[in-house]
């Protein structure tokens, strides 16, 4: 296999408590606001806004509040990366206003959310794309070529060494020592997990048998709280491999994926692409935009995270229609989706794409 390198942009790995409110940067709040964030201007719109969610969006998301709130700064945005499913479950209870979510609301969690939601029903985009990282810690190994079926085996614990023969006849190059195998992966209920599991589910279904789902379905290996939680378990162990939002894996070593008879290396741009040659979902509602992504188009990076912002149409209470319909506005726009792109190393959404998203989010009202 040849090996495909798209560019990668940079990423700066952010990690704190994200409840807390951010400093306003002290920018003039009538310059520059975003556009659609209804009637009230930039030194109107005021309030405290809670949601959460995607652990994933983290760095994303402390770029987006800085920016909204630099705009508007009698606003305070809170985001509690507390995973998918807690997101998911809080924003259908009504505990969150918005959600960030890496998995779309399944055919229950909608029915639920719309019930909540009331008239208008849910909103729900893709606001992050961003490559899931196979990220090892091997001393004096930086990167390694892994077909999917290796992939899979190694997270099914069929190969258990670092040397083994399905690994070696790929990296011939490199240096492979007969050490353990140790996996990581998500305790908590996450949109990543069921990401990852969908890739390998798809791809080599003979090998990855387990239906995908947010919650990890093999006993036995070591587990760890969201993205942070799995991405330093795998850094404080030698012989450790783990998936993970690929913005915040600091400096594990990664695995270039088979696709076709190349090996892929992660980066913002073959995810996108990844989404860009995918279809939306049929027969969901006119708000909702979810992706059946595919995952052998040549030249992508197959393991792609999407990760969909959740709201109402319609809000009980105005000023909260407001601050959703202009918080999600700002990250939509061209600035919002640079500042996260330049913070998480995401990738920009497509213009053609928040074209589709912008109509939705514009309508979010009061009633």
């Amino acid at each position: 296999m040849k090996i495909s390198r798209f560019p990668r942009v940079g990423s700066a790995v952010m990690v704190g408590a994200l409840a807390l409110s951010l400093a306003a940067c002290g920018q003039n709040p009538g310059e520059d606001e975003p556009t659609g964030a209804g009637s009230e201007s930039a030194m109107d719109l005021s309030g405290e806004l809670n949601g959460g969610g995607a652990s994933s969006q983290e760095s994303a998301m402390e770029a987006w509040r800085a920016g909204f709130q630099s705009q508007y700064p009698d606003v305070t945005v809170n985001y509690d990366p507390t995973g998918s499913g807690g997101g998911r479950e809080n924003f259908i209870s009504g505990a969150f206003a918005f959600a960030g979510s890496d998995a779309a609301l399944d055919e229950d969690e909608m029915a639920d959310a719309e019930a909540q939601c009331g008239e208008g029903g849910v909103i729900e985009y893709p606001a992050y794309i961003s490559p899931v990282a196979v990220a090892f810690n091997l001393e004096g190994v930086d990167t390694l070529n892994m077909s999917s079926e290796t992939i899979a085996k190694i997270f099914n614990g069929d190969i258990e060494k670092w040397d083994d023969k399905a690994i070696a006849d790929d990296n011939p190059d490199a240096e492979l020592p007969d050490t353990d195998i140790t996996v990581v992966h998500r305790s908590d209920d996450s949109g990543t997990t069921e990401n990852f599991q969908e890739y390998l589910h798809t791809v080599v279904p003979d090998v990855w048998t387990y239906e995908p789902e947010g919650i990890w379905p093999v006993d036995g290996q070591e587990s760890a709280q969201g993205t942070s939680g799995v991405v330093s378990a795998a850094q404080a162990g030698e012989g450790t491999i783990t998936y993970a939002d690929a913005s915040q894996i600091a400096d594990l070593g990664t695995v270039a994926v088979g696709v076709g008879d190349e090996f892929v290396e992660y980066s913002p741009e073959a995810a996108a692409a990844v989404v860009e040659g995918s279809d939306r979902v049929e027969g969901t509602g006119d708000h909702v935009f979810a992706y059946d992504l595919k995952r052998d188009i040549p030249g992508t990076y197959p393991i792609v995270l999407v990760s969909y912002h959740l709201a109402c149409a319609t809000y009980e209470d105005a000023a909260t229609a407001d601050l959703v319909k202009g918080f999600y506005t700002y990250i939509l726009s061209e600035e919002g989706q640079s500042a996260a792109a330049d913070s998480a190393g995401s990738a920009p959404l497509p213009t053609s794409l928040t074209e589709q998203f912008l109509p939705s989010v514009e309508a979010i009202t009061a009633g």
